[in-house]
């Protein structure tokens, strides 16, 4: 039966009660905690560390996961900056890098932000980028892979030296690609990873590898990954299940979880349109009632989130431009008030929306989808971890309580 780990994805260390339901899981015993030097800007690393202060008794118990790969945020200024071998420019806000150099100065600044000198496990974080942009280039497929082997190999060198010096325990892959088609020009080969560990051990003069781990999407709907799971489990390896509850289906992602309909939303609806009664407001009542009309439209929640960065917030703060300081404070927390309370809409909206358009695979669940999504992946032998994100306390007893 596979054990919950905690994924920090969306930890923040600015957030409370995601340092409260860190917190909250190491106390009710979670034994991993998976995250990544770019996730949140180094934030869910800030985060862990923070949580760990007050539970220092409880250090050696936790295993930290982390990788090492994307290349955004600070770290994107930085490059910019300095020099960097073999760097993949996804896009303007994204480059991605798999070097023994790049490998060296992330795992320096996990450390420092984990307020650690050791982790435990390490790994490569989405090599396929170097993939996805060789195909970009009309590469062809056979010097495409041997040039994904030969980074990986190196990264792997880099890696038994981290081994060999102390500073990290074991390491591995995160991919996506694993998790796709063997036909699609994206998926990654994984049959000769234990060779390129053994060939890298080799070269630093370790004993033997240390090559552990693989991380990738498996669900109620990708299972795709299950055969890299079991290639694993065969040769030894342990595997993560990421994303247990984003799915890709027919082009759609969807998220396998019931939410209830927000019993405040029509009061703040209803408050902040009477507040932006006057005309000088005029094109923000408009906007809400745009919203309000549009609100089970969203195919998931990611849709919206997309949405209201790219297109909510630049609107609504170009239009307060022309309230006063101490009235457009007020409008904020109004506003603030009002986007909590649409969000629950958007998750209930879209979750009603999934099952209808999931009825087949949902057919013989009669416990919520999060549930049956989440025991789907308990039952099966290959995984060895499930990577929830467990945002709030209460989530944290939901989750935990499944494996009881």
């Amino acid at each position: 039966m596979s054990n919950f780990a905690f994924g920090t994805y969306r930890i923040s260390d600015l957030n409370p009660q995601h340092i409260e339901a860190l917190k909250e899981a190491i106390d009710s015993g979670i034994t991993m905690i998976d995250t990544s030097s770019n996730y949140m800007d180094g934030g869910a690393e800030r985060a862990i560390a923070l949580a760990f202060r007050s539970h220092e008794d409880k250090i050696d118990k936790v295993e930290i996961v982390s990788k090492y790969g994307y290349i955004q945020g600070q770290n994107l200024l930085d490059i910019k900056e300095n020099s960097l071998d073999e760097v993949v420019e996804y896009s303007d806000e994204c480059y991605h890098s798999i070097s023994k150099l790049y490998l060296h100065l992330q795992l320096t600044q996990s450390l420092k932000r984990l307020e650690r000198n050791h982790i435990d496990c390490y790994l490569i974080h989405n090599p396929e980028y170097y993939i996805l942009d060789a195909i970009k280039r009309g590469m062809d497929r056979d010097d495409i892979l041997d040039e994904m082997y030969r980074r990986i190999e190196n990264a792997f060198v880099g890696l038994e030296e981290e081994i060999k010096g102390g500073r990290i325990g074991s390491y591995g892959i995160s991919s996506n690609s694993f998790s796709i088609s063997h036909q699609s020009e994206e998926f990654l080969p994984y049959e000769d990873l234990i060779t390129l560990a053994q060939n890298a051990a080799l070269v630093v003069g370790n004993e033997k590898h240390s090559f552990t781990t693989i991380e990738m999407p498996i669900n109620m709907l990708e299972i795709q990954g299950l055969e890299c799971a079991k290639w694993a489990k065969e040769n030894g390896l342990r595997v993560l299940s990421n994303r247990p509850l984003n799915a890709q289906f027919e082009d759609k992602m969807f998220r396998l979880a019931d939410y209830d309909e927000s019993s405040e939303y029509y009061h703040h609806f209803n408050e902040l349109m009477e507040v932006c009664s006057n005309d000088m407001l005029r094109p923000l009542s408009n906007l809400l009632e745009q919203l309000d009309k549009s609100k089970h439209k969203f195919g998931w929640i990611g849709d919206y989130d997309g949405f209201l960065y790219s297109q909510i917030i630049p609107h609504i703060s170009k239009t307060l431009e022309l309230v006063d300081e101490e009235n457009r404070v007020t409008m904020f927390n109004f506003i603030d008030l009002y986007l909590i309370e649409y969000r629950k809409m958007v998750l209930y909206e879209s979750s009603k929306s999934t099952k209808v358009q999931l009825k087949e695979f949902f057919a013989y669940c009669t416990k919520t989808m999060q549930e049956c999504a989440l025991e789907f992946l308990m039952q099966s032998d290959s995984i060895d971890y499930i990577l929830v994100g467990m945002r709030k306390p209460t989530y944290v007893h939901q989750i935990l309580a499944l494996e009881k």
